[in-house]
């Protein structure tokens, strides 16, 4: 009985939830008739981030669109516009967790603050989500991702670039994040880390998990099949950069 009253909820919940689609898609596509072209899973996204908020959702969602056409204009960013981010041989993408997610496994200790301009660095982190997003199987739409600090110091310590990223994953890919996993976390990592937390939205906070070292293995393997980890961390699979993914 139990049971047939949780399915029943659940359904009710599913209807309410595409109703809402419909009318954020009717408002937003008044608002901007290119929004036409976006499926109901990336409104549905959106509409999750807000809490299923329609006016919310809908603002965010077409201040996304305005801020794609402008930063992205061509659809996508090229390899040749983050020469310098590449270079650093920082993000790479092999493997899927148990629930079939893409992982993207990032070496914070190989990232240096852009001298020049912060532009590049973000034009790299929309080419590694288009990255990951373009890797998901069918019925998939989140990924897991692995910090590995191992070796990170205050050269590495990049606050603009961290919210930069931050602003970008939250604004602009919602929902996509299905979990961050910290991993060989040094005690000076937590100065930074104090500095950026108060930007990080609830939701995304529940998908922030930091490792002990002594608990590595038995963690990552929880989620992540051996097979599908990479060697450096213990598993079978040789690492492929984002770019060649």
């Amino acid at each position: 009985m139990d049971s047939e009253r949780r399915m029943s909820e659940g359904e009710v919940q599913d209807e309410v939830e595409k109703t809402k689609i419909r009318i954020m898609r009717a408002l937003v596509e008044k608002e901007d008739p290119s929004s036409k072209d976006v499926d109901d899973l990336t409104i549905r996204r959106f509409l999750r981030a807000r809490e299923v908020d329609v006016e919310k959702a809908s603002n965010m969602f077409l201040k996304y669109l305005r801020w794609r056409r402008s930063f992205v204009p061509r659809g996508s960013i090229l390899e040749s516009e983050v020469r310098n981010e590449i270079s650093q041989n920082k993000f790479f993408m092999q493997g899927t967790d148990k629930l079939g997610r893409p992982i993207a496994v990032l070496f914070g200790a190989r990232h240096k603050q852009s001298k020049s301009s912060l532009e590049e660095f973000k034009r790299f982190v929309v080419f590694c989500f288009d990255k990951i997003c373009s890797r998901m199987p069918a019925g998939q739409e989140k990924f897991v991702a692995i910090a590995d600090l191992q070796g990170w110091g205050y050269a590495n310590s990049d606050i603009r670039g961290y919210l930069a990223a931050l602003s970008i994953l939250q604004d602009c890919y919602p929902e996509r994040l299905g979990k961050l996993l910290i991993i060989h976390v040094p005690y000076v990592f937590m100065t930074a880390w104090k500095m950026v937390c108060p930007f990080i939205d609830s939701r995304t906070k529940k998908k922030i998990v930091f490792i002990e070292n002594n608990k590595l293995k038995q963690t990552l393997l929880e989620d992540i099949d051996e097979s599908q980890l990479l060697d450096v961390l213990g598993g079978k699979l040789t690492p492929v950069p984002i770019q060649d993914c």
